[in-house]
């Protein structure tokens, strides 16, 4: 168990336990254990030759990830767990080897631990030490390059002062001592050895060439010459690595070792306009192919990349076929996914802490007397913030000390709290061009190459495509925008105090946020035919930006007549933003919740609805065609509960006001004439609404109260195939419910095919009236038998009550009267009859009550004023008929 040092001096409660807890990551040793068992085998292999300078590479493995995700304390348990098996964590499984011996060697390339290349060159030959013999084709090499370019310094000081000595021991530079003596005395060389090391490497690359016996071991080493006639410089050092890895080579068998060589920090080796140290630590990848390597980093490695030739020794899939694009694994994948991609991807994006780890890493950090010392109120304060990045839980720890230093207790809500510090990380290794890019996308929840540089007001995509290289940007390529930022990332740049040099002004988010609301218009305006994707998603990310930043509405208006004008109703309001005045008080926040309560009224009772629209409609903020779109739809609300005074007025605003719902309104006042049995008017009115004012719908809203279904079937299936031909998916799957409905009275058998077809239709969309209409179409087809009809009626009152659509309350009744009509029950139709009654007694839809008694086959003692188009009679016949059909069918049937 490791101690957390920072937590155990930050307080005085010497009661405390503080631990560096590490969680989960068996998925990231799957793959370790994966990828090093192929790399052992086939180093095994006969074939396989360490002086083979031309075959691909695959003796690296990468994990890359945004900063404060873990990476380096994977690194540093990767290494304690391959050194020695006790330190391995409990959760990690059994490695796949036994007998080969590896030996671990972790190298930190933070800028700050100092590390340049030749320290790196050291600490691998320093950490082989521990085979107790010397590496001669290398440490001669080294031997004069080490005394060519630190004349007078003794390796030895060097090691030590650099901590290798520690680290390692002094049996380094006692082996390259020996080696350098066992070559003096097999060229019979004499004095003393330290002196004379011209003279030693002069007179082997001569043994060499002329092949001596005396040499015929180094001799193997077809390149040792060359490297030792060169000039000794860190360009040669760099290809002394060859040496090291034929020394290793010619291990005996039972001698043989594997070197795991973690390079950490990999981001600080170069950056993307200067690689030459990143050529160098390439070369020695590529030069020890008996070697392993895993590199942690924030960004995944770019060998596999034909386009950086120039820049690199080995660049392009055919050297590096498992650090390819195609061969990169995503964080989602588990352990078990892990083992099916072995042989593939080499490239790890290190994924976030599920809940349930976060929890676990925070109740283990702290503790006192074996409980967590973190409350679990906190915990989930933290967990839910975090977003699984181990960063902001280590943060969190120091925050929850530094409180409880104050004398008080921590409570949830101050951890509802950002954190700087993620924000100079995240933006440490960035380029001017890419931090702007980057607090440009902070405003977008989606986006693309395009999207992005518009945003960030650049006039080349150079910078948005490296940001995207970055781990912090997530890649989902079946979005409409493929590309998002880390959800804690985005939070903290757009929320936390940056105190960063470059930090941005209210202005210049401001301005930003015009660019990127420009952008998302320009994107959809630009688009051909009718795609309700790209709709939604500009919809959803202009709202936000015009509500958060008070932006004007511009294209927004059309987008917010196209969204309604299909009558899907997908959710598109964004969430509130802490700190961000919105609401009723500027056109944007008035569209948002315009469209909000059109959407929400699938799921909401119709007075709430009502009162959302009302408020809209008395701000008076939006521009006149949408104000006009408030008072249409407060008017059906209005309708929908039962006010159809005020529903009449409001249809009467619009339809007078001659914009583009006027045909919808005139419909809406041909509705009102039939709820108010004035059937002559209704019809009349039919015949002047066209397409825009669905005309073959209202026809069939007409004709099924007269008990004339196969009319209003006909008509209704005009109403959807009209629908289909304009592509208006909502209006299509009405017509097809009302179709439905009035078949079920007339059909049964014809009537489940329609109701098939009506659920194919309503897939995807969200309507709550139609689908209750759906589901009442069905109890009308199974009229008369004995399949639940009292439970499900009693389920979908329920349903109705909650959405407060009293047409649909009254459409059930009748539904159940016909039903007790059909079973002959005469108590059930009396009961029916009644609350029909109560239902009505307002004067909406009072002829339901004449067709229940039409049904029984009675005469309404007090009938409605409800005018006929073909008399009361006739009326009074069909529906009796129909019950009479039903009782027949079933009689038949059996």
């Amino acid at each position: 168990m490791e101690r957390d040092l920072r937590a155990l001096f930050s307080t005085n409660d010497r009661s405390l336990t503080a631990v560096e807890a590490f969680t989960n990551r068996e998925a990231q040793w799957e793959f370790v254990i994966a990828a090093l068992v192929a790399h052992l085998r086939h180093t095994a292999e006969p074939a396989f030759d360490v002086e083979d300078l031309e075959s691909p590479r695959n003796n690296v493995l990468v994990f890359h990830g945004v900063g404060g995700i873990g990476k380096t304390a994977l690194s540093r348990k990767l290494e304690a767990a391959l050194a020695a098996a006790e330190r391995r964590p409990p959760q990690w499984g059994e490695p796949a080897w036994s007998r080969e011996r590896l030996i671990p060697v972790r190298i930190d390339l933070a800028r700050s631990a100092g590390t340049d290349f030749e320290q790196l060159v050291l600490t691998i030959r320093a950490a082989l030490a521990e085979l107790g013999r010397p590496l001669p084709a290398f440490d001669v090499a080294l031997r004069r390059y080490w005394d060519h370019q630190h004349p007078g310094e003794p390796l030895e000081e060097y090691l030590r002062r650099g901590g290798l000595a520690g680290r390692f021991g002094q049996a380094m530079p006692q082996q390259m001592q020996s080696a350098m003596a066992d070559v003096a005395q097999a060229l019979l060389l004499p004095g003393t050895v330290g002196t004379a090391i011209g003279q030693v490497t002069g007179s082997l690359v001569r043994a060499l060439r002329e092949r001596r016996q005396t040499v015929r071991a180094l001799a193997r080493c077809a390149r040792l010459a060359d490297l030792l006639e060169v000039e000794p410089d860190v360009d040669a050092l760099s290809f002394y690595p060859h040496l090291l890895a034929w020394e290793l080579a010619q291990l005996p068998a039972d001698k043989r070792v594997t070197p795991v060589i973690l390079l950490d920090t990999f981001e600080d080796v170069g950056d993307r306009y200067n690689r030459d140290l990143e050529r160098l630590v390439q070369r020695v990848v590529w030069l020890m192919p008996n070697a392993f390597f895993v590199v942690t980093g924030r960004s995944r490695l770019q060998w596999a990349e034909p386009k950086l030739h120039d820049e690199l020794d080995h660049a392009g899939p055919t050297y590096w076929p498992g650090l390819a694009a195609s061969a990169v694994v995503p964080p989602t994948r588990t352990a078990t996914t892990a083992g099916a991609h072995r042989s593939a991807g080499r490239q790890v994006l290190v994924g976030d802490f599920s809940p349930e780890d976060c929890d676990d890493y925070l109740a283990r950090r702290l503790a006192r007397g074996g409980q967590p010392l973190i409350a679990s109120g906190i915990r989930q304060v933290i967990t839910d913030r975090s977003h699984g990045l181990p960063l902001y839980l280590d943060l969190s720890v120091t925050r929850f000390l530094e409180i409880r230093r104050t004398g008080r207790e921590p409570a949830p809500a101050d951890f509802d709290h950002d954190f700087p510090a993620l924000i100079a990380r995240t933006l440490s290794d960035l380029t001017p061009d890419e931090r702007h890019v980057l607090r440009a996308v902070s405003l977008l929840d989606a986006f693309n190459l395009p999207l992005a540089t518009r945003a960030a007001g650049l006039r080349q995509e150079a910078p948005a495509m490296r940001l995207i290289e970055r781990p912090f940007v997530r890649v989902n390529p079946f979005g409409l925008w493929p590309y998002h930022l880390h959800a804690l990332i985005r939070s903290t740049v757009r929320d936390a105090a940056d105190q960063t040099d470059d930090r941005w002004s209210p202005g210049d988010w401001r301005q930003a946020a015009e660019r990127a609301l420009t952008a998302l218009g320009e994107q959809w305006t630009a688009s051909t035919g009718r795609n309700r994707l790209l709709l939604v998603g500009c919809l959803r990310q202009g709202l936000t930006l015009a509500r958060d930043f008070r932006l004007d509405l511009g294209w927004l208006a059309d987008a917010a007549w196209a969204y309604v004008s299909d009558s899907v109703w997908e959710p598109v309001a964004p969430p509130a933003r802490p700190g961000v005045i919105g609401g009723l008080e500027t056109p944007a926040g008035a569209l948002v919740e315009l469209l909000s309560a059109l959407a929400r009224r699938q799921h909401e009772n119709r007075d709430r609805t009502a009162g959302r629209l009302a408020a809209v409609v008395n701000t008076r903020l939006l521009p006149a065609d949408l104000h006009e779109m408030a008072i249409y739809y407060l008017a059906k609300a209005h309708r929908d509960l039962g006010r159809s005074t005020d529903s009449r007025h409001g249809m009467r605003l619009v339809a007078g006001g001659g914009g583009r719902l006027a045909p919808a309104a005139r419909r809406g006042l041909a509705h009102l004439a039939r709820i108010d049995g004035d059937f002559p008017t209704a019809h009349e009115a039919a015949r002047t609404l066209g397409w825009a004012g669905r005309h073959h719908r209202v026809d069939g809203d007409i004709w099924w109260p007269h008990g004339d279904m196969h009319r209003a079937a006909t008509a209704y299936e005009a109403a959807r195939t009209e629908a289909e031909q304009h592509g208006i998916a909502g209006e299509r799957a009405t017509s097809q419910a009302q179709r439905a409905l009035a078949l079920a009275f007339a059909d049964p058998d014809l009537a489940d095919d329609e109701l098939d077809l009506t659920e194919q239709l309503l897939t995807g969309l969200d309507l709550r009236a139609t689908t209750l209409t759906t589901k009442i179409a069905a109890l009308v087809r199974d009229a008369g038998t004995d399949r639940n009809i009292e439970d499900r009626a009693h389920v979908l009152r329920a349903e109705i009550d909650v959405a407060g659509l009293v047409a649909a309350e009254g459409m059930l009744e009748l539904a159940l009267c016909f039903h007790h009509a059909v079973r002959a029950d005469e108590t059930a139709v009396t009961d029916s009859i009644t609350h029909l009654r109560n239902l009505t007694q307002v004067g909406d839809y009072a002829y339901y009550v004449d067709i229940a008694h039409y049904m029984a086959g009675l005469v309404p003692p007090d009938p409605s004023p409800a005018a006929w188009l073909d008399g009361q009679d006739a009326v009074r016949a069909r529906w009796h008929q129909l019950v009479q059909a039903r009782r027949a069918r079933l009689d038949t049937t059996g």
